[in-house]
């Protein structure tokens, strides 16, 4: 039996995203910015895509400067990152807000800007909550707020609605973005209901293709100018974006938030159950303690075995064939383990370099669950006998 608990690493492939993006290679594999008939047939396989999921986000009549499409969630965040500084910095010393638990794709650019002399305040996460006090006390004159809407590592569902109403009342002038990249198809929101000028998504964690994403610009951002372009070339994505699209992967990610967007409630119902279930069942397991946020999305658990570190823990039970993660995956590439989430959300170094995240999808069932529970037993009295 194989069971694939790391679905916030990255998801499989959905068929109808699969279908989708085969017919589009054989019949629709024109460049978009070429005139002729077949460029303009890819190009309306972009506005398609685009249509789609602007609609997901609520937003019913978006120009194709409202999304752009770029190649991941780590683009997306660079581009509202350094994109909105860029254009809005004027002595290069300005504020920033961010929290101390954000993905690599934003700590890292906002760590570059900081030896540039911004200054980077980050609002404290701790059990998992984003301090809307402590944004009070500091969105004063900021001009950028950006703030996961998911923890990819806790699962932690943050109060960005309130925390950006807080910035802008308090900056009116700041860029709000939200990496929503573990939201997206997990968490239901709008961008109306967010209230950020920037949204990240990424197609491979809803079962899209990898190598693609997209970057949601509000109307009044684009008309204010207040991002620039990082790349710059042919001008593509109205110049957002320059560079040849990937046609044949944005068509799967199209389809693939049609999929779950026609199954949204259904499909948080099944994750919400499973994720209940390995609570109930593990909360009282000798040698585990979960680790869990007071809001939590629907498809993250995370849980540190104690005594026993992660990358012990994930080997024993990939030898079982469970899958799951000792940290996000976008950093086991790096020397810096991916702890700052956990030891941000209160956890000292020894249970965080014991935590272990399961991440679910809708189609991992109850019986998925039972057998990792003995798996994860089975692992402990194993090591304790050591």
């Amino acid at each position: 039996m194989e069971i694939y608990f790391d679905n916030s690493a990255t998801t499989k492939i959905s068929s109808g995203a699969k279908r989708k993006m085969n017919e589009v290679m054989d019949l629709h594999f024109g460049n978009p910015s070429s005139l002729h008939k077949i460029g303009l047939d890819a190009e309306h396989i972009l506005d398609e895509a685009r249509s789609i999921i602007l609609n997901t986000l609520g937003v019913q009549r978006g120009t194709r400067g409202e999304l752009i499409f770029v190649s991941g969630g780590t683009e997306a965040n660079n581009i509202a990152i350094l994109g909105s500084v860029l254009a809005k910095a004027r002595n290069g010393s300005e504020k920033i807000l961010t929290t101390d638990s954000e993905h690599a794709s934003v700590s890292a650019p906002l760590e570059h800007l900081e030896k540039k002399g911004f200054k980077i305040v980050r609002v404290p996460t701790k059990e998992g909550e984003i301090d809307l006090e402590f944004i009070k006390r500091n969105a004063q004159g900021a001009i950028l707020a950006t703030f996961m809407y998911v923890n990819n590592e806790t699962g932690a569902l943050y109060n960005l609605p309130e925390a950006f109403k807080i910035v802008k009342e308090l900056s009116p002038a700041c860029v709000t973005h939200a990496d929503c990249v573990q939201a997206y198809m997990k968490v239901k929101f709008t961008k109306k209901s967010l209230g950020a000028d920037l949204i990240s998504l990424s197609a491979h964690k809803i079962n899209g293709a990898k190598g693609v994403g997209a970057l949601y610009i509000s109307p009044e951002i684009i008309k204010q100018k207040k991002v620039v372009p990082l790349f710059l070339g042919g001008g593509q994505e109205e110049n957002f974006r320059s560079g040849t699209e990937n046609v044949y992967g944005i068509s799967a990610f199209g389809e693939a938030a049609k999929e779950h967007y026609a199954n949204l409630d259904k499909e948080i119902t099944q994750m919400s159950r499973v994720r209940s279930y390995l609570i109930e069942k593990l909360q009282n397991t000798e040698g585990v303690s979960l680790n869990l946020p007071k809001n939590s999305a629907p498809h993250i658990l995370n849980m540190s075995i104690i005594g026993i570190r992660s990358e012990i823990a994930l080997h024993d039970l990939s030898s079982k064939g469970i899958y799951v993660s000792s940290g996000s995956a976008c950093s086991s590439n790096t020397p810096k383990k991916s702890t700052n989430p956990l030891t941000a959300f209160g956890l000292d170094t020894k249970m965080a370099d014991s935590a272990i995240r399961v991440s679910l999808c809708p189609d991992n069932t109850i019986e998925e669950a039972d057998y990792f529970i003995e798996a994860l037993k089975d692992t402990i009295a194993k090591r304790a006998k050591r």
